[in-house]
């Protein structure tokens, strides 16, 4: 049988499942005191031995943010003449908010047709399984990997990966390599492979009209007193508007580059009729532009409302961002802006939660891992410049100077932050195959030498 037969046949076989129902029984949750022992042994007792059984030489690293839990890496060199390759997941999940729906157990994996069930399955324990499984695969059928191996878990990136960019920049030696690839997030559908080279960054915005301790009676002062609900929502109107198109210029990046106008060409993505910028298509508003989203909005209490004009009104709001924007400028941008429309009552505060970044479309890594891909599969390979939502790509691509490839092994609808979460049986089959294929060619064709 050959190698991709091997992948296909232990898929076929339940030996996936099985290793699988292993790593979902370990709640490792980062958010909760009592998920630090489960993520500890995860650590000691799943991943060590993974990585061990390649070859590695595995330490362990204590997170210079007490924020954050313990770092895992592991290398295997075989020259120094041979490219490296540094892998990536996250050993942490999310907590349970919400009720799974009956006969099912978030730490119990659950097969259920092609739906396999369980907290982890597909964000993020299914998709690093995969890429540990294709590496195995390729070490057994060369009796060496043929490039030199590092793989580096975290356990905090359900958390906003805190001491992960401290870390890499401290470690810069021990993960120092030419490629980054990895697996997380999802395809851009259920049906077709897809390779993603960053991803978008999110800044949160909280906008707060304080403007008296009260409330007041609203049939005494109604027409003489500034009503802050009213002046927040007209504010966030002038932000973005009823259509989410965004009204601030400063906001936006500079320009949409052809290279990545070219790569979402035949993109094709579902969007409500009418909704955002109509200049652009729906795959270049998720996967090339930025968008404001009003995440949460709030003023007296809609679920037992009283004839009284509030005396506070507050909303969280998230800008989502390419690579290219002016992070810094984005609150003096909107201070300003809502100077001039006569709102200067309204408090801007703005957070970076995570940075935007992207691998150039036109970089040799990429063309060279879209036609290893090609090559083992009858259906083209989606190829977006970032994905939408945000990971620590910055980490690779700005500290580390690496090109950054992501391969992902789930799909959009896979529930991944909500009771139900679950891996798709038919991806994670053709998500073993794509990501042995890649690993084998990189033993054989490299595509540059050392950066």
């Amino acid at each position: 049988m050959d190698l991709l037969g091997k992948a296909r046949a232990h898929v076929d076989s339940g030996a996936l499942f099985t290793e699988l129902a292993r790593l979902v029984a370990y709640p490792t949750v980062s958010d909760a005191p009592e998920g630090r022992a489960a993520v500890q042994a995860y650590l000691d007792e799943v991943l060590t031995p993974a990585l061990t059984g390649l070859g590695c030489e595995v330490t362990q690293h204590a997170n210079p943010d007490p924020a954050g839990g313990p770092f895992l890496v592991g290398v295997r060199t075989e020259g120094e003449d041979l490219p490296t390759l540094l892998c990536y997941g996250h050993a942490d999940v999310v907590g349970e908010a919400g009720q799974w729906r009956d006969g099912l157990d978030p730490w119990t994996l659950t097969a259920d047709g092609d739906r396999w069930y369980g907290r982890g399955t597909a964000d993020n324990k299914g998709q690093h399984l995969i890429n540990l499984t294709a590496l195995r695969l390729v070490l057994a059928a060369r009796g060496k990997l043929g490039f030199n191996l590092k793989f580096l878990f975290e356990t905090g990136e359900e958390i906003g990966s805190p001491g992960l960019t401290e870390f890499a920049a401290q470690e810069k030696d021990l993960l120092s390599a030419d490629v980054l690839i990895a697996s997380d997030g999802p395809r851009l559908d259920a049906a077709t492979p897809t390779l993603f080279l960053g991803a978008r960054g999110g800044i949160r915005i909280t906008l707060d009209a304080d403007l008296r301790p009260d409330a007041a009676h609203s049939g005494n002062w109604g027409g003489i007193l500034r009503n802050p609900a009213t002046t927040l929502a007209a504010a966030i109107a002038s932000l973005v508007d009823g259509h989410g198109r965004v009204q601030v210029p400063e906001l936006l990046p500079p320009a949409l580059p052809d290279s990545v106008r070219t790569a979402l060409a035949d993109v094709v993505v579902d969007a409500d009729e009418g909704w955002g910028d109509q200049n652009l298509t729906p795959a270049e508003r998720l996967y090339g532009w930025n968008t404001l989203e009003v995440l949460a909005l709030g003023a007296g209490d809609p679920a037992r409302p009283v004839n009284a004009i509030p005396g506070r009104a507050r909303a969280v709001l998230q800008l989502r961002y390419v690579a290219g924007t002016d992070v810094g400028g984005v609150a003096p941008a909107i201070r300003k802006h809502l100077a001039a429309q006569g709102f200067p009552m309204v408090d801007v505060r703005a957070d970076a939660t995570f940075l935007a970044s992207r691998t150039p479309v036109g970089d040799p890594w990429v063309t060279w891992a879209r036609e290893a891909l090609s090559a083992v599969t009858d259906k083209p390979v989606a190829l977006l410049p970032n994905f939408g939502g945000g990971l620590p790509n910055h980490v690779f691509t700005d500290v580390l100077g690496l090109a950054t490839l992501w391969l992902p092994h789930s799909y959009p609808g896979c529930l991944q932050h909500a009771p139900d979460e679950h891996l798709l049986a038919p991806v994670a089959r053709e998500g073993l195959v794509l990501a042995t294929a890649l690993f084998d060619a990189l033993s054989s064709t490299p595509p540059t030498p050392r950066r």
